[in-house]
């Protein structure tokens, strides 16, 4: 999974991005469309919608100086995105422009391809305008990925220093985070007023992981160097630049540090504390006014489906009993006696399964990781016809987001090649990461999960550059589940116990459509969504508790991974049914990989229509 906060940002708002300087560039051109009608009426609808697509997704990077930094472009690298009220005005009555100008074309003078084009913008504009209608109900702060630790987070994996002027840059950004957090702290008043809060017990986890980010040097003297700190003197100490030009950085940066960060952490954690005490009781969204209506959004917007609430409960039960049938299975195998409770109880505790809580014990982890992401590399030709062109490499969660931060996740390269894909290993507890689940979460972050399909996206050739980016979580995290089968297919998982984990973690995916249901929708409490998954899966307590906490501040994206992969393996098994021996699992990949991230009823298009290809040139 890919969770980062300028991942949920771009989730959020799908076509939505910050930075004012582009007003006057957005509204010259409109203004240039609608001047150049006459001429574009004499290009072929083609050209005219490739016209319009590029354009819009210029419009769309340069509203944000994040979203540039990601893909490597360095056009406003000193900067933050914008997230006041008035910016987000502009980007609704941009996004309503561009739908209403959709409808222009004439889809039967337009290729497949573009028409899956045309479907996506229209969709990704719908979806956007659809979010902004509960555009205050997303939670601006929650204690699982939220602006005080993407700004660390960010300037240490994403803004890179190669020169003095990279180095310049990332002072800038050091002194807009006061301006940002101004308008982090303004939204969250704006909710405080609407109250719409993320539960209470969150807000201690913000404070001290806010707190982390300004201890240290220079906040504190005496002490180790903040992580900040210690990642730009280390960017700077690379430069090849004079002594004088390193010291006058390094003395910018400091006071960009002390004057701006500072004040701005201890601006944003006083805020926290007073809303603390505002919070009303409960977890669920259904707390939140309108907080059905919310739910339903989201289960909408992270599925991509028109699935209800107990539509998504039933399905989770459904295959919460399918996976602990073939879970009996390997018990058999391993000679395990007892119930499938005490067998969970087994792979929880025994120490077989675990590497030791120390830095001997997590480097060997990141040692085997990698070797498993390597082996699955020489298997790759056999299963898949786009293989990408972009590095991987495995990494482990930085100490100053460990403690709050997922299992595991996966940041994409930079376009230009100068940033590798990353799958990021959570070692803060070894205990919470077993060697049993390792081959899966291995798959699924990396190859041929997360990085096979959006490196590949990334560098998908005569698409539009918007489609590469899009967000439809259903897709992306149910092809990162589906992988996690389908490397069973190609071999993996020879020991039983592996192969146990494999269940393990999609029985996680599975219970995820129960417990977050459970909490948004049936007025579960935390407490009786952590005993639902001890109960149900072999993961451990504490495993538990930050997944739950997760759920909790992001309500419905963790259905989207078992909808996904069931929809996947649906759409496989009806074409091999279809294609007999004719079936080539390798086009079948293809057809899912070629067009960037779509909706689970595009896909299900685009599938048939190679289906019946295929048996037209049988």
């Amino acid at each position: 999974m890919k969770l980062s906060i300028l991942a949920l940002s771009l989730a959020a708002t799908s076509m939505t991005f910050s930075s004012l300087h582009v007003q006057a560039h957005t509204q010259a051109n409109v203004t240039s469309q609608t001047q150049a009608k006459p001429q574009q009426l004499a290009q072929t609808e083609s050209a005219r919608l490739a016209a319009f697509v590029a354009d819009n997704f210029q419009q769309r990077l340069h509203r944000s100086p994040l979203f540039q930094s990601y893909l490597g472009y360095k056009w406003d690298y000193g900067k933050w995105d914008n997230i006041s009220d008035a910016f987000q005005d502009e980007s609704r009555d941009l996004a309503l422009q561009q739908l209403n100008a959709l409808a222009s074309f004439d889809a039967s003078k337009l290729s497949v391809e573009e028409n899956v084009s045309l479907g996506l913008n229209k969709v990704s504009l719908e979806r956007q305008l659809a979010n902004d209608k509960f555009r205050h109900h997303t939670y601006i702060m929650d204690q699982f990925s939220a602006y005080h630790t993407m700004v660390p987070s960010f300037l240490i994996n994403v803004h890179r220093v190669t020169n003095e002027e990279e180095a310049k840059a990332y002072i800038s950004r050091l002194q807009g985070v006061d301006g940002l957090f101004k308008q982090v702290i303004a939204q969250m008043r704006i909710r405080q007023k609407l109250g719409v809060f993320p539960p209470k017990w969150s807000y201690d986890q913000m404070l001290q992981a806010s707190k982390n980010v300004i201890a240290g040097a220079p906040f504190t003297q005496g002490e180790d160097d903040s992580s900040i700190w210690d990642d730009f003197k280390g960017k700077v100490a690379k430069l090849e630049i004079s002594q004088a030009q390193r010291e006058a950085l390094l003395s910018a940066a400091q006071s960009a540090l002390l004057e701006s960060v500072q004040p701005a952490y201890q601006s944003l954690i006083s805020e926290l504390a007073v809303q603390r005490d505002l919070t009303p009781e409960g977890d669920g969204v259904w707390r939140l006014p309108d907080g059905k209506k919310w739910y339903q959004n989201r289960l909408a917007w992270f599925t991509t489906t028109d699935l209800t609430a107990d539509e998504v409960h039933r399905i989770g039960l459904k295959n919460v009993e399918r996976i602990h049938q073939a879970m009996r299975g390997i018990m058999q195998k391993v000679n395990f006696e007892g119930s499938l409770q005490e067998f969970f109880e087994f792979m929880r505790s025994d120490k077989q399964f675990y590497y030791a809580n120390t830095d001997e014990g997590r480097d060997a982890y990141l040692t085997e990781a990698k070797a498993l992401i390597d082996t699955m590399r020489g298997k790759l030709p056999e299963y898949f016809s786009l293989i990408p062109q972009a590095e991987m490499m495995v990494k482990r969660v930085e100490p100053f987001r460990e403690q709050s931060a997922g299992k595991a996740f996966y940041q994409s390269p930079a376009k230009d090649g100068s940033r590798p894909g990353v799958y990021y290993a959570n070692l803060y507890d070894m205990n919470d990461m077993p060697t049993y689940q390792m081959e899966a979460l291995a798959y699924h972050e990396g190859i041929p999960g997360h990085h096979m399909q959006r490196a590949i996206a990334q560098e998908l050739e005569g698409i539009p550059e918007f489609q590469k980016y899009s967000s439809f979580t259903a897709y992306t995290e149910g092809w990162g589940l589906y992988t996690e089968e389908l490397a069973k297919d190609m071999g993996f998982y020879q020991d039983p116990y592996s192969d146990f984990g494999r269940l393990a973690m999609e029985l996680w995916r599975a219970c995820r459509l129960v417990v977050d249901t459970g909490i948004h929708s049936k007025k579960w409490s935390r407490e009786q969504a952590i005993n639902y998954l001890l109960e149900n899966t072999p993961n451990p307590k504490n495993d538990s508790v930050k997944a739950i906490e997760r759920y909790i501040a992001m309500p419905g994206q963790a259905t989207a991974y078992m909808i996904g992969k069931l929809k996947i393996m649906e759409l496989r098994e009806w074409a091999h049914k279809e294609l007999g021996e004719q079936f080539d699992i390798r086009g079948f990949h293809a057809q899912i990989l070629k067009d960037g991230p779509v909706p689970l009823n595009i896909l299900e298009q685009k599938i048939k229509r190679w289906v019946a290809s295929e048996k037209t040139a049988i």
